[in-house]
């Protein structure tokens, strides 16, 4: 794999939304880019690991168990801590940059029919 990536040119690859897309690795996490639309993400938490969202392109409406939801807009950074009941959608495209633990299963352990293998979210080629 090239170590050198270009995002936009990466993210017009990813022709499905909800279908995360590993760009990158650094130790024990994976670098991933994926596109947003709807409300299909469900509720979920991570028990053993945090997750690191990063807003590339659009916005993203941010539900946390028990708290206001807040929406992030291009540019924003949000970690969401082990353990805490989430979920994401988007009006309209949002395009966001993922980082998490190998370990990390993307919708926790809730299986819906957005959720991906790690083999589904194969290298991208650049």
């Amino acid at each position: 794999m090239k170590s050198k990536i270009n995002i936009p040119v990466s993210l017009k690859n990813i022709k499905n939304h909800f279908s995360p897309k590993i760009i990158g690795e650094v130790d024990n996490v994976y670098i991933k880019i994926v596109k947003i639309l709807g409300e299909k993400v469900p509720w979920h938490n991570h028990k053993d690991e945090d997750e690191l969202f990063y807003i590339l392109e659009g916005s993203l409406e941010v539900e946390i168990e028990n708290e206001p939801s807040f929406q992030m807009n291009k540019g924003d950074l949000y970690i969401v801590k082990r353990g805490v009941n989430h979920k994401v959608s988007s009006q309209n495209e949002c395009h966001l940059m993922l980082i998490e633990n190998k370990s990390a299963l993307h919708t926790g352990e809730v299986f819906t029919e957005i959720t991906k293998t790690i083999a589904e979210q194969k290298w991208l080629k650049h």
